[in-house]
């Protein structure tokens, strides 16, 4: 379920980076009060009602402390859990498994709160023929684990970046001087360096839905905040010319009026700007 645009080594780095910004010189209170050859058993208790994700990740997380460590998994990611019952146990050092806690609470409390809200959009259009995807409003440097979060509660995942797919806005048109300059330059630049991303061109209304198709050249056409009756001529009018999508105020409770239209893909922020932490917590057992 892990997408593929994450490699071992980016979680790894994340790994090192958390543990180093928790612990530093030392986790002092557990070297104090705790036997260095202690050994004790932990379970994810499960505090709320949604989506667990994160349990991979957590796994390499108490792997990567003490390699000794034997997770077993209840709950795989992608689950639906429900307050009370226990994601998984996992066995180790009892040093590890406190210096392991932090890191993986707040990874997995904010992922499931992520793949929660993603499971409820998907759970609303999906009996349409749409996509709902991420955005880059993310939270910097864990966009990894936000992204991999909606995928495994059945969104799916936009760009990455501003390196793999190319997105023409109204500040790229409005700066470069109208679509057709901006489609053009992009083109132009794809030819110039070799490559063959996506191109999407946002449009703020239908006489810029026009001039798009007139120029073409285009992956997709984003209709930012259309009205859900304006939205509909605006898919109508493209047709199957070019992909179509649609961004901006998009929520649980619109999200199926918006599908509604025929576009093919619906973006929406909220998936990881709004999503609010699922309560889980680790405890010696």
């Amino acid at each position: 379920m892990r997408p593929a645009q994450i490699t071992d080594q980016q979680i790894h780095d994340f790994i090192v980076a958390g543990l180093y910004e928790d612990i530093r010189e030392g986790d002092h209170t557990s070297l104090a009060t705790i036997p260095a050859d202690s050994r004790n058993r932990a379970v994810l208790k499960v505090k709320d009602y949604g989506v667990i994700a994160g349990v991979e990740l957590a796994e390499q997380i108490f792997k990567h402390i003490d390699p000794t460590s034997k997770v077993t998994v209840h709950k795989p990611d992608g689950t639906d859990v429900l307050f009370g019952e226990v994601a998984f146990e996992v066995e180790g050092n009892s040093r590890a498994l406190l210096q392991a806690e932090r890191l993986v609470l707040n990874a997995m409390q904010r992922m499931s709160g992520i793949a929660t809200l993603s499971s409820r959009f998907a759970f609303e259009v999906g009996d349409l023929p749409v996509k709902v995807l991420d955005t880059r409003k993310t939270t910097p440097l864990i966009r990894f684990l936000e992204k991999w979060a909606v995928k495994i509660g059945g969104c799916e995942n936009y760009r990455w970046g501003l390196y793999d797919w190319m997105m023409i806005k109204d500040n790229h048109v409005d700066a470069a001087g109208g679509i057709r300059n901006a489609i053009g330059r992009a083109q132009q630049y794809q030819q110039e360096k070799g490559l063959q991303l996506g191109i999407t061109v946002e449009v703020r209304n239908l006489v810029e839905v026009e001039e798009v198709l007139q120029i073409g050249g285009i992956t997709r056409i984003m209709f930012d905040n259309f009205e859900i009756p304006i939205l509909a001529e605006a898919v109508a009018m493209v047709g199957d010319l070019f992909e179509t999508e649609a961004s901006g105020g998009i929520n649980l409770y619109n999200v199926r009026k918006y599908a509604q239209t025929g576009v093919n893909f619906i973006s929406a922020g909220a998936l990881t700007h709004s999503a609010q932490p699922l309560d889980l917590s680790l405890k010696i057992a």
